[in-house]
């Protein structure tokens, strides 16, 4: 399988990282913001085509899939521009930073029948898998989960510490992820509640926001953001079960002893981006829906719509 990566930044990498332990597979272009920088990563990775215009890339002999790893407010333009050349795509999360956007993409991946997947990377960590395979057969139930969701970003850079061309927001994006899992662990989400601090004078977000939401199990969730935070950083989710208390850090799992959880046997990798790449190419080869398909991530951005709407955005 051929696939073209759009976005040669520190979460492309994660990507291309993730994608070299996939047998078949063959990323043949790169797209870049600067030339120079995205040549320099495709040489890296021994990719043989680079550029900065993703048509040049949709035109590459023989590209089956699209990996969107751009600027969140190119996402939903460029999933149905991947789509309209006949390329199924995996956009990374999140979908979109509107609802209309987000309706947009459902509406062009139903009218082409192509696999369109969103890369909700929380549904495919083995410290989440864990518990959901335990939710699945029974053995526990959710009844609240605490998520802190904690970075210092104060001027406009990216994970690698770089200056970012585009800003990034903590509802569209960062709450996505805790959105989209409370419901993917507790059932669907009937009450979202969020309030937000002060808006930054140049960056033109709030730096500091906090979520409740509340499924139709009667599971509760408190999500606390911030980008003003200035370490621990990262996300870091407490599970309160009515079997058992956990905490999970991104591909670990701990109990709330801190006790750390064998996740062995859980799934092929230890790496989330690597299994939500596996998820992708699986489902294109098998001909089959996705784990967080586009149809079933939609409803976390109806509620984030919701919110939006709230905080009057």
């Amino acid at each position: 399988m051929k696939i073209a990566l759009a976005g040669a930044g520190a979460f492309g990498e994660k990507h291309l990282d993730g994608l070299k332990a996939i047998d078949g597979v063959e990323v043949v272009s790169l797209v870049g913001r600067r030339l120079d920088q995205t040549r320099a990563v495709a040489a890296r990775y021994g990719i043989a085509h680079a550029c900065t215009d993703l048509a040049e890339a949709l035109e590459q002999p023989g590209v089956d899939a699209v990996i969107l790893c751009t600027p969140t407010q190119m996402h939903a333009a460029q999933a149905i521009q991947c789509m309209d050349a006949g390329k199924h795509v995996q956009v990374e999360i999140p979908l979109a930073d509107s609802w209309a956007d987000s309706e947009a993409v459902l509406a062009k991946s139903s009218q082409t029948g192509l696999t369109c997947m969103v890369g909700h990377t929380r549904r495919f960590n083995p410290s989440h898998q864990y518990l959901h395979d335990r939710i699945r057969r029974g053995d526990l139930a959710v009844q609240q989960m605490d998520v802190q969701t904690y970075f210092f970003r104060r001027k406009n850079i990216n994970a690698k510490g770089e200056a970012r061309s585009w800003t990034d927001h903590l509802l569209w994006h960062h709450a996505a992820h805790t959105v989209d899992l409370f419901a993917y662990q507790a059932g669907p989400i009937v009450q979202a509640n969020a309030i937000q601090g002060p808006i930054h004078p140049e960056l033109g977000i709030a730096l500091d926001m906090s979520i409740q939401l509340r499924s139709e199990s009667g599971a509760i969730c408190t999500l606390s953001l911030s980008f003003n935070n200035d370490g621990p950083l990262g996300t870091f989710f407490r599970y309160i079960c009515d079997n058992g208390t956990w905490i999970a850090r991104y591909d670990d799992l701990v109990t709330g002893r801190e006790e750390p959880v064998d996740l062995s046997g859980v799934t092929v990798s230890n790496n989330g981006i690597e299994l939500q790449d596996r998820e992708f190419i699986g489902a294109i080869r098998e001909g089959r829906e996705p784990n967080s398909s586009v149809q079933q991530v939609l409803p976390c951005y109806r509620v984030l719509h919701m919110l939006e709407q709230q905080l009057g955005a």
